[in-house]
């Protein structure tokens, strides 16, 4: 058993009843995922979402709120990943910004339109996040305490 530990961060934007996805080649197949990846040492979760959402889709967001915290076990790999959802704001579309190599493209997709491609999601976990957004269950962003 490895004992590295997979902290990800992965980020719900909605605007204008859209939300912010992101379409990538992952081990060979198109996936649809929020903007998400791995805190990296000495990043704080918050830090890395904003991170993550700008490498990804080249928009600036703030988080607003906590989503969830999930854990998932990955059939294909067999690694357990630690997942936090947060919700945030888009704030500013960054035309100059560098998108990572793996993302085909960022997509403001309806509810809808991602509950159709729930065959192509990255995991169980990108309509649970969305799923639980849509309910209200957001919790304050002060729950997360860091120390450095």
């Amino acid at each position: 058993m490895s004992d590295i530990i997979h902290l990800t961060v992965a980020v719900v934007v909605e605007h204008e009843k859209r939300y912010l996805m992101v379409r990538e080649l992952c081990t060979g197949a198109i996936r649809y995922n929020q903007p998400a990846g791995h805190v990296e040492p000495g990043e704080s979760p918050v830090e890395a979402a904003i991170r993550e959402t700008l490498e990804e889709t080249g928009w600036h967001v703030e988080p607003t709120n906590i989503i969830s915290f999930s854990t998932y076990k990955a059939a294909s790999n067999g690694v357990t990943y630690y997942r936090l959802a947060f919700a945030a704001r888009a704030v500013e579309f960054d035309e100059a910004a560098e998108i990572d190599s793996d993302i085909e493209q960022a997509v403001w997709l309806s509810y809808e339109e991602i509950q159709n491609l729930e065959a192509q999601l990255r995991s169980p976990l990108v309509l649970e996040a969305l799923d639980d957004f849509r309910l209200g269950q957001c919790y304050s962003l002060d729950l997360l305490k860091v120390h450095r």
